[in-house]
């Protein structure tokens, strides 16, 4: 689990929504993606697109996964 949030934390600090895609892709895929999508409230075929590098990755989808992979989104300053 920290391995994956350190992960995570690295591609927002990128600021590159296509990489932030990406690396919850690579996690999503790692912990199923039926299973993630059920508990995120997303179609998997959404997940999926949302995750392709030129993905729609919106805040609800990104806030709904994050949740459902036992993460939350913090702000902090720098």
């Amino acid at each position: 689990p920290e391995a994956i949030v350190a992960y995570i934390e690295a591609a927002i600090e990128d600021a590159d929504p296509s990489l932030i895609g990406h690396a919850l892709g690579v996690v999503a895929c790692a912990s199923g993606m039926s299973q993630l999508a059920k508990e995120a409230g997303v179609s998997r075929d959404a997940l999926y697109k949302a995750f392709q590098a030129d993905g729609d990755m919106n805040l609800q989808t990104l806030t709904s996964v994050m949740k459902a992979l036992g993460m939350k989104l913090t702000v902090q300053t720098q």
